[in-house]
């Protein structure tokens, strides 16, 4: 008869008990080499007294483990604590026969328990040295006969801290890993010759194509948590110089339950060198915005509407109304919240360019606060198809905010775009005035308008990150319009914690502009993902360089020529300073704008030019109405 508890009992419990019986074991042993020792490997000693003494040597040793549990520790993860505990259980046993023997000495009990108080203290360093040992020996030969015989790969930690040496035990304790961590490096140079658990420190500086080869090293694991994004750069533009394979560590909120797993150890992506940024979904100031209220998000398939509603999702909010015109993606929405096991909200299709759906929408669900991600971003295409641009951008927001000015929506926040600075395209030229909409509406002080204001977001769909990947897996070459243009990057879970955050400390009217960091130069950003994904440049993958599109610029802004910025709280949230606007000319312009067709492309472009004064094209047929 089986007993299938007995066999998940065994799993968690017998091997303890085999290691403890191990330990009594290899005790009585060394209690005989100590013997052994003291009278020089002879037996010169009563031999009939160390027989009667093993029992209870071994008695003493087992309770020693036991009040100590230095038999608990699995072996094949043996470490410095489980050193310890051996180290401590070996001094217990030492002391209480040490007082046995004292006492049986003062009141003469037992005339055959007389242990020679030398033979206890050869014990004890025989124990330590034993006991330690065999647990190192035993991992050793576990590893062996888990990984095989076979050769490892060799690896180096970049980081000799505490991110480092986490790292390397998870390594250490992997048995499915094939690598084997054979130093750290270190741009410290006092640390420099030391080893942590017994594996060397180099500086970096040592670190070359020499070395590498030497050491037969085939990684480079890059782990630090604490480092600027421009250092991290830096650095993995040193070792991407080397023939190695570059990893890094995710940052610590990223490890499962706290704990770093070697899976989570990838190759380094561009993602993790432009931002690093810790996101906090725990924030205050958010929370008590979100509490009980009733959200609305449109955009919601989108990059920066489905990362919203992701973070929304953590707050205690009292319902979510996700909308979008994608049948696709607002499902692939869906089907996520269900998953995590979220109800209280609802994904509908619908088009906000459409009111009078979006009028039904706002009766039924009785929306308090919205953000507004719904948008067409496309810079060549927009410059195709200016009506489309119009109809969403500029009508679908107007619509918008104007049915939360009927409904009484607490607050409106507009998700915008650097290319609405100085616009010298169709898309950016409508995202500005939208912004000049929400300028106007906040003005009649029934609802709370707010507009942010941001570059590029890593991965977003279209962007040139996922161009670039695409490309690589192709074999190339790389598409760049020009070599000397650079472009703001924000990851989308940071982009979207400032919307929420500007959102929160916004009391209407205010364009907040994010600091977006150091603009990156397109060219080197390409190069680096080469580099990174393993290839040579330009000898395996190539760079084209094609030509701006239309309506693309150089660089971007995030403020124009009459702006500046004042300061918030939030080190990377500041407010634009805007000039004033006759915003009576505006809305007859955009008046004029719904009632053109399709195909007056021009006129439709002419009623923005005169919106938006700064809106100059550039590398587009509508340069000639500049």
């Amino acid at each position: 008869m089986e007993f299938p508890f007995l066999h998940k009992y065994s799993k968690h419990v017998t091997a303890r008990w085999i290691v403890l019986l191990i330990d009594v074991f290899l005790v009585l042993q060394t209690f005989f080499l100590a013997y052994l020792v003291r009278f020089n490997f002879t037996l010169d000693f009563r031999v009939f007294s160390f027989v009667q003494q093993m029992p209870i040597v071994a008695f003493i040793a087992l309770i020693s483990f036991l009040i100590v549990g230095s038999y608990k520790g699995v072996v094949r993860h043996t470490g410095i604590r489980d050193a310890y505990n051996v180290l401590l259980a070996a001094m217990l046993l030492a002391f209480i026969l040490g007082v046995l023997v004292y006492t049986n000495r003062t009141y003469n009990i037992w005339a055959e328990f007389t242990i020679p108080l030398s033979i206890i203290a050869i014990h004890f360093l025989l124990n330590v040295l034993v006991l330690i040992s065999s647990r190192f020996l035993f991992k050793q030969l576990y590893q062996i006969l888990t990984t095989g015989l076979s050769k490892l790969d060799k690896v180096l930690i970049y980081g000799a801290g505490a991110s480092g040496l986490i790292t390397y035990r998870a390594i250490e304790s992997d048995k499915n890993t094939r690598l084997k961590v054979v130093g750290y490096i270190d741009d410290n140079k006092y640390k420099e010759g030391k080893s942590y658990d017994r594996v060397p420190v180099y500086h970096s500086n040592t670190i070359d194509a020499a070395f590498i080869k030497k050491h037969n090293i085939k990684e480079i694991i890059v782990s630090i948590q604490e480092i600027s994004n421009i250092k991290l750069i830096q650095l993995v533009d040193r070792i991407t110089l080397l023939p190695i394979k570059v990893k890094i560590v995710p940052p610590v909120e990223k490890w499962i339950d706290g704990t770093l797993k070697v899976s989570q150890i990838q190759n380094i992506k561009i993602e993790d060198l432009l931002d690093r940024s810790p996101i906090v979904l725990d924030n205050p100031a958010i929370k008590k915005e979100l509490y009980k209220k009733v959200i609305m998000i449109t955009g919601a398939a989108g990059s920066i509407g489905s990362e919203l509603a992701k973070q929304i999702s953590t707050y205690q909010y009292d319902f979510l109304l996700l909308v979008d015109q994608a049948e696709s993606g607002i499902y692939d929405v869906q089907q996520d919240f269900k998953q995590r096991g979220i109800t209280n909200f609802v994904c509908t299709v619908a088009d906000i360019s459409n009111k009078s759906r979006m009028e039904e929408l706002f009766k039924k669900y009785k929306i308090q606060l919205i953000f507004h991600a719904a948008a067409y971003k496309h810079v060549p295409l927009m410059e195709e198809s200016p009506y489309e641009a119009v109809r969403v951008n500029v009508l679908g927001t107007k619509n918008l905010m104007d049915l939360s000015v009927d409904y009484n929506v607490e607050k409106f926040v507009m998700v915008s775009t650097d290319k609405a600075v100085n616009p010298t395209n169709v898309m950016g030229a409508t995202k500005r005035t939208a912004e000049i909409y929400a300028t106007h509406c906040a003005s009649q002080q029934k609802a709370k308008f707010i507009t942010t204001r941001f570059g590029n977001v890593l991965g977003s769909n279209g962007s040139v990150i996922p161009l670039f990947k695409k490309q690589i897996e192709k074999g190339g070459p790389l598409t760049v319009t020009h070599q000397d243009i650079t472009r703001y990057f924000m990851t989308i879970p940071e982009a979207c914690q400032l919307v929420l955050e500007a959102g929160a400390m916004g009391v209407g009217g205010e364009i907040f502009v994010f600091d977006m960091g150091e603009s990156v130069k397109i060219f080197d950003l390409a190069k680096k993902m080469i580099k990174l994904s393993g290839y040579k440049y330009p000898e395996e993958i190539d760079i084209e360089i094609v030509g701006l599109r239309p309506g693309e610029k150089l660089y971007e802004e995030l403020l124009t020529d009459n702006e500046n910025t004042q300061p918030t709280y939030h080190a990377k949230i500041m407010i634009a300073k805007v000039s004033e606007i006759d915003t009576k000319n505006v809305l007859k312009a955009i008046e004029s704008m719904k009632l053109l067709s399709s195909t007056e492309d021009k006129e439709i472009v002419q009623q923005l030019k005169l919106i938006v004064p700064e809106y100059l094209s550039n590398n587009s047929i509508y340069t000639a109405l500049d």
